[in-house]
């Protein structure tokens, strides 16, 4: 999933104070389970916001809705007549959702009220990690179902550096090095051969640093 965390509170209220009737729009899927733009922070916010704009003495109305996603028309929609009632929305989506309603919305302005941090996944409550760049071509086959593009700190795809120390990382001793997980993992799978084939340098082109991607499914275009 998509994991995201709250902006500080006074950098939302920056984005805001121009505003007098604003919407806060949470969404109900990945950032929901991150404890970041669920129901439940849509309405803390909110809260937060009425007593700080209190505070300053400043009137502002504030509307809250919360729809399945905001990276996906099917759900967009039903954010439209709260759009419609305010001078502006503050989005508690990843980057995908501001950019989906700002799109969607184009007349309307669209804020930010999150920062994207990665694809993760949740090792226990409330402990996310990062799991995937979404590079756009996927080895983890061959590294046993653990990432080294994004789990090793060096990025190495052909064994380990050899600066890890009883199976963590010479760079942050809190996390685990991920070559030795690899190392497991294959050895566990009876699999270990897979160290022996040479892996080139990677090809970056089907990642973020080729461009902007797109992904086209034709048997679903309708």
């Amino acid at each position: 999933m998509i994991t995201a965390s709250q902006k500080p509170i006074n950098e939302i209220i920056e984005l805001v104070e121009p505003y007098k009737k604003l919407l806060i729009l949470g969404c109900g899927t990945c950032v929901k389970t991150c404890f970041a733009g669920g129901e439940d922070e849509v309405a803390v916010l909110a809260s937060a916001l009425r007593l700080s704009f209190k505070k300053m003495a400043r009137s502002i109305e504030i509307e809250e809705l919360t729809i399945e996603r905001q990276c996906e028309n099917e759900f967009i929609q039903e954010a439209s007549p709260g759009i419609a009632r305010n001078d502006a929305v503050l989005s508690l989506a990843c980057g995908a959702g501001v950019q989906a309603m700002a799109k969607r919305f184009a007349k309307e302005v669209v804020l930010p009220g999150l920062n994207t941090t990665f694809i993760g996944i949740q090792e226990s409550p409330g402990i996310f990690t990062e799991e995937c760049s979404g590079c756009g071509d996927c080895s983890l086959a061959t590294f046993g179902g653990v990432c080294p593009v994004t789990r090793c700190a060096k990025k190495l795809l052909n064994g380990p550096c050899g600066g890890s120390q009883n199976g963590f990382c010479e760079i942050d001793p809190n996390t685990q090095c991920a070559w030795h997980l690899i190392i497991e993992r294959l050895t566990t799978l009876g699999q270990l051969d897979n160290l022996k084939t040479y892996i080139p340098p990677k090809n970056w082109n089907t990642s973020l640093s080729g461009g902007p991607r797109k992904l086209i499914r034709e048997d679903h275009i309708i």
